[in-house]
């Protein structure tokens, strides 16, 4: 058979995706063929795209969706025709149409939640996941900080902090999603207020907070630093305004004995079992009210570009997908 899906063959800015007809084969042993409702847009897919992070070329890009189950392959036992299933994380190839992927990548998608959700947040709600209960656990009464807390991660990441009992500051670069951010933090900062640091100990009653969640990078690496309390943490998860910078590890021990992290999901999420406990922790927190993600932006497929556009000019909130039109 043939699908659609969004093709590079060189690295650069949106227009080098293109829409191609591509064969897709039967699905083999072990293999699933999806038919794809909707498609998750993540900061990482404008990386693939533009060589930060290379892939082989010629490429696919997008690693989440939300699908339904067409066909299976030989030795398949845990999916059937008809499943409703979501993967988020793998190789990439998420933007099209059709797709085959092995089974142990999928997890089912539970029935209350919608197939926008599943598809524009699993990835972001898994990365919340790890990052809140395993890389640094966070705990009740605890104080953290979460840059960038109206986009897709912060979002899920502040509410969920605020469900186990955490205190949170959350940061923004606007107006406007300072008023967003304020829907699901205890506390908004402007980081492009040169004092948001002090202000963030200020809020932590001088003694700093216990870890800081930054997605942004190089624009908020020192004020990070600068904010945490003595042996807290800076997990760096992205770098949404550029890499972080060099620097000597001395740093970490003149300002307070400090831990630096740069996970990734793939890590937290490489077993099948893994997989699973990870994606089904995020849906619970859905199907009891933790967390109330939202897909706040939709673009049809072939419209690829104008959503990377949109994601790397930061003019969006919470998450973004991509629909494709029925085959």
């Amino acid at each position: 058979m043939q699908t659609q899906a969004i093709r590079i063959h060189r690295h650069g800015d949106p227009e080098v995706m293109q829409l191609e007809t591509v064969p897709l084969a039967a699905p083999a042993p072990g293999q699933v063929l999806l038919r794809q409702l909707a498609i998750g847009v993540n900061f990482i897919d404008t990386y693939h795209r533009s060589g930060l992070y290379p892939l082989p070329l010629p490429a696919g890009l997008g690693l989440e969706a939300c699908a339904v189950v067409e066909a299976i392959g030989a030795g398949v036992r845990e999916f059937r025709p008809g499943d409703r299933v979501a993967y988020a994380g793998g190789a990439t190839g998420a933007y099209a149409q059709h797709r085959i992927m092995p089974e142990d990548r999928l997890v089912h998608v539970p029935i209350g939640i919608p197939d926008e959700i599943a598809a524009g947040t699993l990835l972001r709600g898994m990365t919340a996941q790890y990052l809140l209960k395993r890389t640094f656990p966070v705990q009740r009464g605890q104080t953290i900080l979460v840059h960038a807390a109206a986009g897709g991660v912060g979002q899920i990441l502040c509410q969920w902090a605020r469900a186990l009992g955490a205190t949170v500051i959350g940061t923004a670069g606007s107006d406007a999603k300072q008023v967003l951010a304020g829907t699901w933090c205890d506390h908004v900062l402007d980081y492009r207020n040169t004092d948001w640091p002090g202000q963030a100990r200020a809020l932590s009653a001088g003694h700093g907070v216990a870890v800081v969640y930054d997605g942004v990078g190089a624009a908020t690496f020192h004020g990070s630093l600068d904010c945490l309390a003595p042996r807290g943490m800076l997990v760096s998860f992205g770098n949404a305004s550029g890499a972080v910078p060099a620097f000597d590890p001395l740093l970490l021990s003149q300002k307070g004995s400090l831990f630096f992290t740069r996970p990734t999901l793939g890590h937290y999420t490489a077993s099948r079992q893994e997989l699973v406990d990870t994606a089904g922790d995020y849906f619970h927190s859905i199907e009891h009210g933790f967390v109330q993600p939202v897909v706040q932006q939709r673009f049809a497929l072939q419209d690829v570009a104008a959503a990377h556009r949109a994601l790397e000019s930061r003019q969006t909130t919470g998450s973004t997908i991509l629909l494709p039109a029925a085959a």
